[in-house]
């Protein structure tokens, strides 16, 4: 089983290389290695590639700068993801992208479904919406939905808060926006464990299509962090609660985006774990 795979360095793209398994290679491209504002260059890799699947890991995931650079953001989050998807339809090759709850305003009362309409209130919102369109529009193609992802690799929410825990006496955390985190180390597992049926299915199989992927459970992003700092015997800083206006951010966030999971449970019988065992856990390896 081969994969090749765009996004060499991100949380999700070394998380899937250390979930590689025996009789798994996984072939990662960097940036450098293939330009994701050149669409003919991504073409010509998926089709020069020995792989079984592609799979997206890359992305423009910078939201504030995503504002001020909105053909950057599109670029890589809309057109490359399209480009890839449809260097696979050539190839009948199945193809794995990452999107995110940034698709929705987050103006709800209830767990997003993947049927819920999106309405996405920033130009990274915009232009992953956009990706998951052009991804979509093509035979053998897998969306994912994530949010809030974390892990022990890489800056995620997880070792940026246990960090400025250790550096600050007061720190204060958004607690009025609300979410589902992901644990990007169970997600990589379940990628490289669920690439042989991708790779495998025909086009009408229903493992093919949009889902979302997270940990059980709703958070605040102050309860969330406090899950980690609390396993820090180190931490000397006290935790303040916030509100999201107060940081004057130049992209607007949504206010609450939850990820229902049970398609996804119903077709591939993946039973996430509740959010809030992911983050100790990874808490506790970066302690």
């Amino acid at each position: 089983m081969k994969i090749l795979q765009f996004g060499k360095t991100g949380q999700v793209a070394t998380a899937v290389q250390a979930a590689a398994r025996e009789g798994v290679e996984v072939i990662a491209l960097s940036r450098a290695d293939c330009d994701l504002e050149n669409p003919e260059g991504i073409r010509a890799a998926i089709l020069a590639a020995d792989c079984d699947l592609v799979l997206n890991t890359a992305a423009f995931t910078h939201v504030d700068p995503a504002e001020a650079r909105p053909d950057e953001a599109f670029a890589v989050n809309a057109t490359a993801p399209g480009a890839m998807a449809k260097a696979c339809a050539e190839r009948g090759l199945p193809f794995v992208h990452l999107s995110t709850d940034a698709v929705f305003d987050g103006l709800t009362d209830h767990a997003y479904v993947e049927t819920d309409e999106a309405k996405p209130i920033n130009v990274y919102g915009r232009s992953k919406r956009a990706g998951e369109q052009a991804v979509l529009a093509h035979p053998k193609a897998v969306v994912l939905r994530i949010s809030w992802v974390f892990s022990r690799y890489g800056r995620s929410y997880v070792s940026f808060m246990l960090k400025l825990a250790r550096e600050r006496e007061v720190l204060k955390v958004v607690a009025d926006q609300f979410g589902t985190p992901t644990d990007g180390e169970a997600l990589a597992d379940f990628l490289v464990s669920t690439a042989p049926r991708w790779a495998a299915a025909s086009a009408d199989d229903p493992v093919f299509g949009l889902f979302h992927f997270a940990n059980a459970g709703e958070t605040s992003r102050f309860a969330f962090a406090k899950a980690a700092i609390d396993r820090d015997p180190q931490t000397k800083a006290r935790l303040e609660p916030t509100t999201q206006a107060a940081f004057a951010e130049p992209a607007p966030r949504p206010p609450r985006t939850p990820l229902d999971t049970s398609k996804l449970q119903a077709v591939f019988g993946f039973t996430p774990e509740p959010w809030r065992v992911a983050v100790e856990r990874t808490a506790d390896r970066l302690v």
